[in-house]
């Protein structure tokens, strides 16, 4: 694929890559926003009504 490169070791099993960021943004934007969210998955969740709910409360949403 152009505009991504592959490094290897000296077995020959792919370590690293670099991608073009100006010819692959996209792909890089959903690279990114996996390893986001996989970055937070142990992390404490709340109910979407309770965040509406104090949001509300803050005056920041609207009904």
């Amino acid at each position: 694929m152009q505009g991504i490169q592959f490094l290897v070791d000296r077995q020959g099993r792919k370590t690293a890559v670099v991608i073009d960021l100006e010819e692959h943004s996209e792909l890089w934007e959903d690279i990114y926003d996996a390893w986001l969210a996989r970055s937070r998955e142990d992390e404490p969740r709340e109910l979407l009504e309770d965040v509406k709910q104090r949001l509300l409360e803050q005056g920041k949403l609207s009904d």
